[in-house]
């Protein structure tokens, strides 16, 4: 990863606290770290990746949230070859527009731009990028902060129901890698209020639900495939905004898969709803786009409550060089998985020089 500061310019070494292990902040603890920094990485989930998630069940795993990536940015370029093959294209050219109906309106793929997937699941690529980190604390919550002195001092829970709340220690400095949505409520229920704080209340997020659908009765000889021969899909259906066969990416288990995920506007509309209902609607939409009216041999909904960024913060990062707080995520700049990346190097460029 190309993210070290040149040596005439870096600061003597600090301890750094980065809340969050999606790409952002995996990014960002890299690069501080190749700088010569001291880093801790805390995660509530079990697995690096955030929405890069790869959720795996009987029949093979699910890119349950960003479901593949573009390569623009020649720095996010350059840290893919530090993880030579891990990434593979995906045919782009089977990527389709339809109508409400299911109805193809455009079947060509912007010009020149690949489609790419890590192997064997999308997190495969902040697992990789996150191996040098010493310091990686999976399944632990932070759950407060303040600033005693010139240090920053963190609690933290186990996320698996855990109440008691320990002193994870001290640190130089504090970089939430969050969305904006959380890295607000934990500052405010931390009692802090940075300069950059109203910027970030008016960054908006859209949930996103997405159902995960297997067909085990797909896989028996002269069929391979069920419904339509394409693999992915945009669509204008008032339910659904995505369709991806998971089955047909490279390296992944070859039993019928697909991955559906919602409208913005229609999963904020359905946002309480349990996920039996969001299931059983989103089934009846998968089957009239796509022709598919068999029962699934596995189904599983899934809410990511700040999925994709709506109103962007306008800038790549935000840091406060007084109280050595700062926080960075594909909502800086967008929401694609490339944002990501480039927000989380730049916050550690600034903060490192």
């Amino acid at each position: 990863m190309p993210a070290q500061a040149p040596a005439q310019t870096r600061r003597k070494p600090q301890h750094y606290a980065v809340v969050g292990a999606g790409i952002a902040g995996i990014a960002c603890a890299r690069t501080l770290a190749q700088a010569g920094h001291k880093v801790s990485v805390f995660e509530q989930a079990e697995r690096v990746g955030g929405r890069t998630r790869t959720l795996q069940s009987p029949a093979g795993g699910f890119d349950a949230g960003a479901q593949y990536f573009t390569v623009r940015d020649e720095r996010f370029a350059r840290a893919l070859q530090t993880v030579p093959g891990l990434c593979r294209p995906w045919s782009a050219s089977t990527v389709r527009v339809l109508d409400g109906a299911g109805r193809v309106v455009s079947a060509a793929p912007p010009p020149g731009e690949a489609h790419w997937v890590a192997q064997p699941g999308m997190d495969a690529l902040a697992a990789a990028w996150a191996e040098p980190l010493a310091q990686l604390h999976t399944g632990l919550q932070v759950t407060g902060f303040k600033r005693l002195g010139a240090r920053w001092r963190l609690h933290t829970a186990a996320s698996a129901g855990g109440q008691d709340v320990q002193d994870a220690g001290s640190f130089d400095a504090l970089l939430l890698a969050l969305p904006a949505p959380e890295a607000l409520a934990l500052l405010q229920a931390s009692g802090l209020r940075p300069a950059w704080a109203p910027a970030l209340a008016q960054v908006r997020m859209a949930p996103c639900w997405t159902l995960m659908l297997s067909f085990a009765q797909a896989v028996r000889p002269g069929l391979t495939t069920l419904g339509p021969q394409w693999n992915a899909a945009r669509s204008t259906h008032h339910r659904v905004a995505w369709l991806a066969r998971e089955s047909s990416k490279p390296a992944r288990a070859q039993i019928e898969r697909w991955t559906v995920q919602a409208s913005p506007a229609w999963s904020e509309e359905h946002r309480t709803d349990s996920a039996q209902r969001v299931q059983d609607k989103l089934l009846k939409a998968f089957a009239e786009i796509t022709g598919i009216r068999a029962t699934p041999s596995a189904a599983r909904a899934l809410l990511w409550p700040h999925a994709q960024t709506q109103v962007a913060l306008g800038q790549s990062f935000v840091w406060d060089k007084a109280l050595h707080l700062g926080a960075c995520g594909d909502w800086c700049l967008g929401h694609r998985l490339e944002d990501a990346f480039v927000s989380g190097l730049e916050l550690a460029l600034a903060v490192a020089t």
